[in-house]
Parts: C-alpha cells; structure tokens; sequence
C-alpha cells in the first residue's frame, strides 16, 4: 500500500508540555528542549499526552520564529497526526489524482475555498465540478478523537462545524454535499458523532444524513514515515 502523503525526514522526542494553543516544549533524544509550533488550535482531547513519543518536522526558513513543527504523537499505539493544515492538503492531492474511491471519475475539476453560505461568508473546503454531474460541496473535518475504537468528532463544542453542517444540508437537492472526516489515526474502524461532547453537532448530523448530506469517515494510518488511506470506517448514527 502506497503513502498518499510522504514525510521528509522526521525528529523524534517526547512531549514535555503544550501551552497557549500554538507552543509545544519537546525533549530530542539528546536530551535537548525545544519549542515546537503546535499546529492545531483546538483541545486536542486524548492526544495530549505528557510524556508521549513524538515527532517534529525542521524549517529552514529563517524567517520563522519557530524552526520546528510537532507533526504526530503517539497514542494508544497508533500514531496520530496533529497537523490540521496537513489533511486538506493530502485529500486535494488525492482528488486531483482521482485517488479516493468514493469520489473518484465523478468530478473532472478540483477548487479550493470556494465561497458559499446564505451569507457567502463561508468556504467549503472543495467544490468538485464535471461536465455533466452535479456539483459536489466537500467539507473536511479533521479527527483525532478515539473512544473503545470508535473515531469521534467533535472532541468540543463547535458552533462553527455545526454551521458547516446546516450549510451544507441548504445545499440538497440542487448540489450533493460531502462531510468528509479524516480520521487521523490508524486504529479506529467505525466513526461516530462525539455526542458527549457537542450534542447539538451529533442531531444536526443525523438530520443532514437523512436529508441526502454524504458522509465519507475515511480512515488514515499515521507514520513517521507517511500517511496511507485504509477505506472508509463504518458510520454508527
């Protein structure tokens, strides 16, 4: 099974402690501490953990203020990505390359961050267009949250996915809409909505499902070495 995604060469250390969203001191093998930029803003809920193996991707750009990025942790065994900018970046290469089964030979133009919403204030993350079938809004929602081998998202309270997902039910029927989860982890097998912890995003999603919104929770496996697409868990609502 081939990477969608290759890693450049990673740095191995151990999680000291995660502060003000954006900063991560980590320990290197050699014993060194360094400050890492934590590129996810959110809670991070079960993928925090102190003392945890990790791994840190290097800049040379000297313009940076941070010259590392904490890319993954490990967690239950299973590596999990923490870069939220990475999982749009892999899916557009996926659908350009007309790589993820579900969607494949059904678009023939990919574009990202287009505008939409009543209010036209919004972006969906992709919107797919052919010559002949009807346009297809794709939204993404990156997940890490593991419950007794279940993905779950949200891990909080999100008023801004559960716009996402009226926004997207407005659409039906002219358009199809897509909520796609990227499960960044490789150890969950079914996904569910994480009613215990925003349970008005758990009911807006059941409602968008029986109104005609596709849910695609493709699951990713995490390595230092890259990411693999393994197929689509199973959907428990």
């Amino acid at each position: 099974m081939t990477f969608v995604y290759a890693y450049p060469p990673l740095i191995p250390g151990v999680l000291l402690r995660r502060y003000k969203r954006f900063f991560a001191d980590i320990e290197l093998e050699d014993g060194a501490a360094v400050t890492a930029h934590c590129p996810n803003t959110g809670p991070m809920t079960g993928v925090c953990e102190v003392g945890a193996p990790v791994y840190l991707s290097a800049s040379d750009n000297p313009k940076r203020k941070l010259g590392y990025t904490w890319e993954m942790i490990q967690v239950q065994n299973a590596w999990v990505g923490i870069n939220t900018g990475l999982p749009n970046r892999v899916l557009k290469q996926m659908l350009l390359n007309q790589a993820l089964p579900s969607l494949a030979g059904q678009y023939t133009d990919v574009q990202s961050e287009v505008p939409y919403g009543a209010d036209g204030k919004s972006r969906v993350d992709f919107v797919l267009r052919g010559p002949q079938a009807p346009e297809i809004y794709l939204e993404v929602k990156n997940t890490t949250l593991r419950g007794e081998g279940t993905a779950l998202f949200p891990d909080t309270v999100t008023e801004r996915g559960q716009k996402h997902l009226r926004e997207l039910t407005a659409l039906l029927p002219q358009r199809r809409a897509v909520m796609l989860y990227f499960i960044n982890r490789g150890d969950c097998e079914t996904f569910a909505p994480g009613d215990a912890y925003d349970p008005r995003y758990g009911q807006l999603l059941r409602e968008a499902l029986k109104l005609g919104v596709e849910i695609l929770p493709c699951r990713f496996e995490v390595s230092p070495q890259g990411i693999r697409y393994l197929g689509l868990a199973a959907l428990e609502v």
